[in-house]
């Protein structure tokens, strides 16, 4: 360590985890403003912020598969926060949340954008209705960001269309719920199609229709919107690359073959 610079603690790294699931791979720098506004706000430079975005994304392991490095010295504390986050996805997001909301001297709901008016004014509902809202919403940011805002099936850029979906559901696994690698990017329509088993994604990555669509070739609707695609490859994401396992099960349990 160089004269003057001082260690991470635990929260400014969990903190640091937290904004590099939520921005595009592509964004890790010290020019994004994002990455500015952590660095004041924890007391660093953008710089020192960007570096260690970079250095989280060398223990990656879906950048690993993708023969991406990142940087090479990440710290013991590094790996073992990033460890914590990835075997935790039920807990720590919404930890990192409250603890943003704490540094920004704001509410955990306000900092997630969920009105009042929606809440129970006190208790146990209201603590858990919060902690959903805060968890769908960081589902979704880093969902979007590893998928620079595109549909997997279509291209569509359009972030009004576009749905953080689940490949293994919501209501089946629970530990896995926030698992950026339990998501794909995807259109409103082909979510329904997915989330119903009209489509599926192969463990080649591949877009498989279901056989009740494929009967339909004399509708040109379902043809430009369904059949086209395919057997076509989806668009990878920059980073958490979906899970075989969770693309294994959503074939075989939730696809009408």
């Amino acid at each position: 360590m160089k004269e003057g610079q001082k260690l991470w603690t635990r929260e400014e790294l969990i903190l640091a985890v937290n904004l590099y699931c939520k921005i595009p791979f592509g964004r890790l720098h010290r020019l994004n403003p994002e990455v500015i506004n952590l660095a004041a706000l924890i007391g660093r430079t953008p710089s020192s912020v960007a570096y260690k975005l970079v250095n989280f994304a060398s223990l990656d392991p879906s950048l690993k598969a993708r023969g991406i490095k990142g940087a090479s010295n990440a710290s013991n504390l590094d790996k073992e926060i990033w460890e914590e986050f990835f075997n935790h996805w039920d807990e720590l997001p919404f930890e990192s949340e409250k603890l943003l909301a704490k540094i920004e001297k704001t509410t955990v709901e306000k900092l997630n954008h969920i009105p009042e008016t929606e809440l129970p004014k006190e208790g146990k509902v209201r603590e858990q209705m919060v902690k959903i809202r805060v968890n769908q919403s960081f589902f979704r940011s880093s969902i979007l960001a590893s998928y620079n805002n595109t549909c997997c099936i279509t291209g569509i850029k359009q972030p009004e269309f576009l749905i953080a979906g689940h490949i293994k559901p919501w209501s089946v696994d629970e530990k896995n719920r926030l698992n950026p690698q339990n998501g794909i990017a995807i259109n409103a329509l082909h979510d329904k199609a997915f989330e119903t088993g009209l489509l599926t994604i192969t463990t080649d990555f591949k877009v498989k229709i279901s056989p009740v669509l494929l009967k339909q070739k004399k509708s040109k609707s379902i043809e430009d919107y369904f059949i086209k695609y395919d057997k076509k490859d989806i668009i990878l994401p920059s980073r958490f690359l979906p899970d075989v396992e969770f693309l294994k099960y959503h074939s075989e349990v939730r696809f009408k073959h």
